[in-house]
This record gives structure tokens, sequence and C-alpha cells, in this order.
């Protein structure tokens, strides 16, 4: 990140560039180096799983041509811009076919004052116009670029999260990586069969003029051309990515292999186009393993729903969603997806919310109840008000936290950084140095030849030196894999966000993720978190001679004209058990106290021991007992008394959650010594702490004490404290732990305010998580281990000469593939380890 001091503020803009091949760290470091040397940057942000780059500059910095051209100076190709605020339009012109045509479009549109950026993909005939508040409308975007002689099929406005176009640009980069593939390899395999033939059967006339002329365009045109390309302009800008390697491992091998014409030696042409074949095939299977890797998130864009069904004048009328407004009032029938957040104001069913909880069985809706886009209604009709649209929505929440999880950094990541930014001018280094030594030396390193040959069927010590120091220092450029070391995060963030937004657990950041796994202390808040945070009936004592039925009949009929929490427990409670309040007449309201009121012929007095003392009600030492072990229980009791004499007790309190119990169990066996903090009394937090197993009570803590009850913690255990809550009243505490966990249901959850978010509203999902983050973490480890392994082995073993370059350069591919099929495999391991 780089910051520009200034006298004043100045105003600022916001750019992202899509980047196909910006496919791990190493290249992101090149490209966030080659931005930041521009004037007038402030910051940069770089997500390799999106392929995008985030830049933040002063209005007097660099436009977005001038970002494209540093970046496609730094060897990548850019395949948009945009200007993020602005209206940005996606023009779709079959016609555009060339690097020309799109010249003259974009020539033709930078002329209108309006237009701000413009970008162009021939890939998918697409042109990406950000236009600003006096830029042209969509019919004059289709007149300008008609005018200029070229058909426009779509226009269509985008919003500001892009997430079809960078869909698009990922789907058109893996089939422009497949056509390079097929043209380099067409003509490699026929060299390969002409090789054969040549060397083991025939030898054939005028063999090497023809391979010559087969391998020109796989080594010059199309995929090679571009590797070159940005090879070159890659140099240039001081910087050096993975082409530079293989343009020195294939441009020499071909142009020595042309030196047979004139003096008889062996021929390295076919060695240049095997390595720029395999070099072709490795990016499309990158690419094509990313998406993979990517695509529980391209689930989630794809579930959402096309169309909604509104009432309109009193009528159904069908609109595509990104028409909806918060207020419309949306027909959901059975079978049919909801179209975005609302609330049921008619109506009863059951939705499939596992595409937002994991959870997987239906959950109950009906009138005032929130309801999330996506999810499925499955049997009942339903009338919903739409209350969240467009990149407000619950869906497009989780995608953007994602996206952010994804591009985060894991702290370990500086390791693989380091090493990258020095690797590619460490082997070039390497390379010319093998080539020196083979060439000054190689009778005296012959001995590892013909040590290597009785078990290496492709080592010839018998080689002239000269063909030997080319193989070698060919072996060395081609064997080297940064991408390996770049790929070996971001693959497994992007797996491990993918397959913990399927089961409802978003981890917000890399950092959270490494944090996650040396957490020793888990501390919880009580209300919302182990209990359900809300009152229910759960004891009815009645007084000698009583039964249950008159005392909760006596107790429902006064509570149910309050509104108290208490009252509503209590008539709750009654209706689930068949009773209904009865009428009630000359109510009264004691505050906190109690409430008073006449049923039928009798006077009935509701409330706590000290105020039915003061009525002078009879009776109550007989219920003292059970009064005090109610207490003891945690539970909130209140005493009903009819015409002056006791009549029994009724309690009430929050409940256990269902896996509260088990969930703390679980966390015990993941070794973690498990905290309660809460504002209710010692007594009540006691109760709840020895029914689910909790190993340390704090109570009486308000809620602005939360925060030094955290650091008081993180002093004793040192920093390794969790807390999980609602992410909305303990935020700050959250903030202070170093992973703080908000535990919430559905479109309700506060995403901003945890590293951790659990949407399914379980705290067995704080152990989940945590299962996750350690398998995510060993994934990264192994991804690293491996690649710097590999290219600390093989690096070596090609400067030595016992590696050919045909052989390298399989191995490099393998190499990448290797960590992304390694990242892919995390799935497979949490669901072992979370069995």
């Amino acid at each position: 990140m780089n910051s520009t001091k200034t006298q004043a503020p100045q105003r600022q803009r916001d750019l992202e560039l899509i980047v196909p091949g910006m496919g791990s760290d190493h290249c992101a470091g090149i490209i966030n180096k080659t931005i930041g040397r521009l004037d007038g940057i402030d910051q940069i942000e770089t997500n390799i799983a999106k392929h995008k780059v985030s830049v933040r500059s002063l209005a007097s910095g660099p436009d977005g041509e001038a970002l494209k051209h540093a970046v496609e100076g730094a060897g990548y190709d850019v395949a948009s811009v945009r200007e993020v605020g602005g209206r940005t339009f996606r023009v779709t012109v079959p016609g555009m076919g060339s690097d020309h045509c799109a010249g003259i479009i974009k020539s033709t549109l930078a002329r209108h004052d309006g237009v701000q950026t413009t970008s162009t993909n021939i890939a998918n005939h697409t042109v990406s116009v950000v236009v600003g508040s006096d830029g042209p409308t969509e019919n004059e975007l289709k007149e300008l670029i008609e005018g200029a002689g070229y058909d426009v099929a779509a226009v269509a406005l985008e919003g500001d999260a892009s997430q079809e176009e960078d869909s698009a640009v990922e789907e058109a980069y893996l089939k422009l990586a497949l056509r390079r593939f097929w043209i380099a390899a067409v003509p490699t395999t026929l060299i390969m069969v002409l090789m054969m033939f040549h060397m083991f059967w025939q030898p054939i006339p005028g063999y090497l003029a023809i391979i010559a002329v087969l391998g020109f365009p796989v080594v010059f045109f199309y995929g090679g051309a571009a590797t070159h390309k940005a090879s070159w302009r890659s140099l240039k800008n001081g910087t050096f990515n993975m082409d530079v390697l293989i343009s020195m491992g294939s441009l020499p091998p071909y142009l020595i292999g042309l030196v047979g014409f004139v003096y008889p030696m062996t021929s390295f042409i076919e060695m240049a186009v095997t390595i720029m074949t395999f070099h072709m095939l490795g990016r499309y299977l990158e690419a094509k393993a990313k998406g993979k890797a990517s695509e529980a998130i391209r689930k989630l864009l794809t579930l959402g729903a096309k169309t909604a069904r509104v009432e309109r004048e009193g009528e159904e009328v069908e609109i595509p969603v990104k028409d909806l407004a918060p207020g419309d009032i949306m027909i959901v029938r059975p079978g049919d997806k909801v179209p975005t957040d609302g609330e049921v104001v008619d109506g009863e069913s059951h939705l499939d919310e596992s595409i937002a909880t994991g959870e997987s069985v239906p959950v109950y809706k009906s009138t005032g109840d929130t309801v999330i886009g996506a999810t499925i209604n499955k049997e009942g009709r339903l009338r919903v008000k739409a209350t969240r649209v467009g990149g407000d929505t619950f869906l497009a929440q989780v995608v953007k936290l994602i996206d952010e999880a994804q591009g985060s950094r894991v702290p370990i990541q500086e390791f693989a950084d380091r090493m990258t930014g020095r690797f590619v001018p460490l082997v070039l280094v390497i390379a010319l140095g093998s080539l020196v030594v083979w060439l000054f030396a190689g009778d005296t390193l012959r001995p590892i030849l013909e040590w290597g040959a009785a078990f290496l069927p492709w080592v010839d010590p018998t080689a002239a030196t000269p063909v030997l120091a080319i193989l070698a220092a060919i072996a060395v450029l081609v064997i080297a894999c940064p991408c390996a070391l770049g790929l070996a995060t971001p693959t497994a963030l992007m797996v491990g966000s993918g397959v913990g937004a399927e089961r409802g657990i978003l981890i917000r950041s890399g950092e959270a993720i490494q944090t996650f796994k040396d957490v020793k202390v888990m501390v919880l808040d009580k209300t919302g978190t182990i209990t359900r945070g809300e009152p229910k009936l759960t004891d009815v004592v009645p007084a000698d001679g009583v039964s249950e039925t008159e005392l909760l009949e006596l107790a429902t009929a006064v509570e149910n004209a309050s509104e108290h929490p208490i009252a509503r427990a209590i008539v709750d409670g009654a209706r689930e058990r068949g009773i209904k309040p009865g009428n009630v007449v000359d109510f009264r309201s004691t505050g906190a106290r109690g409430v008073s009121g006449r049923v039928g012929e009798s006077t009935v007095l509701i409330g706590n021991r000290l105020l039915l003392e003061e009525q002078g009600v009879n009776g109550l030492e007989a219920l003292d007992k059970s009064l005090s072990d109610l207490e003891d229980q945690g539970r909130t009791a209140v005493i009903v008394a009819r015409d002056g004499k006791a009549y029994g007790i009724v309690a009430v309190a929050d409940t256990l959650k269902d896996e509260s119990v088990a969930a703390i169990r679980a966390m015990h066996e993941q070794g973690l010594y498990v905290v309660m903090i809460t504002g209710d009394n010692e007594r009540a937090a006691n109760a709840v702490a020895r029914e689910v197993g909790i190993d340390e009570v704090r109570a009486g803590v308000l809620p602005e004490g939360k925060v030094d009850a955290i650091r008081e913690l993180q002093e004793k255990y040192g920093n390794h404290v969790a807390m999980v809550g609602d992410g909305i009243n303990d935020a700050p505490a959250l903030k202070q732990a170093n992973v703080g966990i908000a535990i919430g249901a559905g479109a309700d959850v506060a995403i901003e305010a945890a590293d951790v978010t659990l949407v399914r509203g379980e705290l067995s999902g704080v152990v989940d998580a945590m299962v996750l983050s350690r398998a995510t973490f060993k994934k990264i480890v192994e991804n690293l281990l491996w690649a710097s392994g590999y290219n600390a082995a093989a690096i070596p073993i090609a400067a030595a000469g016992l590696l050919h370059p045909m052989i390298g350069v399989v191995a490099m591919t393998v190499s990448s593939l290797s960590v992304i099929g390694n990242s892919m495999l995390l799935r497979r391991r949490y669901e072992k380890d979370h069995r």
C-alpha cells in the first residue's frame, strides 16, 4: 500500500481491474509493486480468487487506461477496467473479433466526454464502459458503436457487484487458454511422431526444416506470442513473472536448433515446442482447477431467483428480480424460490434454507417471520414484503464476505512472498551459472551423468559439452515453479471459504484462520448464545389443594393483559398446555413488582414475595422451599394469590438451546477452556453453567465490562482467546477477542461484527468453524512445504544435468496442479475430521 501526502484533502476515485492471469500471490505482488510506483496511488488491494485489483487513487493520479497500461507493462493482460461508483454498461458486440476492431470501438467511445473508461474483451465480444453522470445512455452507446460500423447485440447496465461479469471473464479466459493449447498441441504432436520415426525407424529427408516450420507457430504465434509479449513487458517493467522462465526456456532452444542448418548438431526445436505446449496445457489446467476450487461461490450466484411475482394494482405480474424495490409484495408459490429477503405478511409454509444456513431440515414460516432470498418454499402460498434488494440481500452479503476472505492474506504467506519476490531472478542466475559451469567444467562433472545414466534413461554422458550445458540451463528454467508457491495460500482459502459457506460458516479473513487454530479459551455470551434469549414457562407449582390447571387459568387470565416478557411467556406456555386465557377486569400493574385483576368473582394478585407480603397474603411459608429451589436453578418465579391466599408458583426461564450441552462438550474435546460471561446474577449464571458444563463463570458483567473481561483472560492465557456473541450488543468484545465469532440466524446475522459468522445460529457451529479453520491452515502449510520442497530439490537436480527439460516442464506443470489438487482435498479432510 502506498500513500501520497497532500496539503489539502483531494477527491479520490476507486478503480477495479480484472487481471485473468493473476493466479497467485507471486503475480499479485508483481502487480502491486508495479502500480505502487505510480504517483497518486493511495491504496491497492488484490483478490487472487476473483482475479481482481482494486485501486484507490487521488483525482490527480492515474486513470483506468494508465493503470491498465502499467499492469500490461508488468506482463499481465487486463480483461476489464471500471470505475467503482460510476455506471457501468456491458455492451455485446458480436463483430468485434480482433484488437483492430476493439481499438476502433474504444477510440470511438473515448471521443465522448462522459465516458470515463472503456475496456474490451475480444474473447467474449463484450465492451465494458464506465460513464459519469453526464455520460451517454444505453441507446446513445448503441448508436455510437453502430456508427463505427459494428452491430450491437445487447446493452445492459451493471450493478456495483460485478459477479456475473467476473464469471464471464473467467469462462472466457478458460476458453482462450484451451484454444491456445490446441493450437500448440496439434503441430507439437506431429513433431513428436516425426521425431520418433526419424530417430528409431528411418531418417526423414529435410527433417530439420519440417520441424522448424511446424514448430514456428507454436513458439512464436498465438499462445507463444502472448507468452513472449508478457515476458518482454515484464522484463522492461523490472518485474519477473513465470512467462520470463518459459520464454527463456523455449526461445533459445528453437534458435539454437536453427544452427543445425549450417553446422551439424543436436536439434533442440522439439524441446522448445514441447516446453511451450506444456506451458499452455498447464495454464489451461490451472484455470480449470481454480474454477472448480471456487465452484461453491458460483453455486451461490446461480441459486438466486431470476424473476418475481409481485402484486400490481390487484393483479399478479412477473418482473425481473433486479427491478424489485423494498416494500413490493411478492407472491411465493409452492416450489418457488423466494426472490429476495423479506417478511411474510400472509400465509404459512416450510422453507428450505440450506443455501443460507446449511441446515437441511425445512424451517416453518408464518406471518411476521423473515425469509431469505434464494430459499425454497416447500408447500404453502406466501405473500412476502420485500425488505432488502440488490447488494443489500443476505446472499449478496455472503458473496461479498467470501470475496473478502478469498482475497485476504494469511500471516504465514509473508514467508512465500519473500521467496517468490526473489525467486525468478535467482533462477535466472542459477540457470546462467549452470550454463557457464558446464561449459568450462563439463568433463569434471561427467561422472555425475555416468552415475545418473544407470537409472535415468534420458541422461546421456556421451553428449557434447555445449549440449549438456544448454540442457542443464534450460532444465533449471523450466523446472522452477514460483506459481506453486503463490498458489499455496489462495487456493486453500478459496476451497475452505466455499466449504464453510455451504455449511453456514462464514470466515471473514485468512488471518482469522491462522489465529483460530491456536485458540485455547472460548468465551461464550449466555443470552442468545447458550440460551434461546427468550423466557419460557418451565415450572408450575400449585399450593396444596390446587391443581396445575386451576393455577394456570388464573395466572393466564391476568397476565394476558400485560405486555411484559414474563407475562407473555406464561400465556404462551399455558396455550401450549391447552389453556386459553380467560377474561380479566380491573387490571392493574405495579411496575416490576407484579400485576393484579379480577377474574370472575375472585381477586388475583401475581408478583414477587415482597409484594404479596405487603398485601397480607396468607400461606406464603408453604411455598418458600419451592421458591428457593427454583431460584437456585436460575428460574424467575412469581407467586399467584387468590382472594388473599397463596395459590402457587409459576416460573419462567431463558431455556437452553437444544445443542448447547453437546456443543460445549465438543469444545472440551477440542481442548478448549470454556468461559461464560453474562450480565445475569451469579446464582442464575451458575445454574446454567452447571447444566451445560462451563469451566468458569463471570456473572454480573455489563456490556461495557465485557471488553475488560476479555483483556483479563488474554493477560492470563495469552492471545488465544475467542469469543462467541450475537454480533451486535457484543461487538466491542468481539473485536477485542483474538477471534470474534458472531452467532445469528438468516438475514439478521451481523456479518460486519466478527471474524467468523455462524449463520445457522447454533453453538455447535463454533466447533465446526474451528475444525474447518484448522483443516484449511493445515492445507496451506502442506502446500507451502510441498512447493518450497519441490523447488529446493528440483532446481539442483536440473542444474546437475540429471533432468531433461521436457521432463522438467511436465514436473513444473504437475507441481502447480498438485497444490491446487491438494487444496481441493480440503473438503474431504474437513468431512473426515468433522465426523
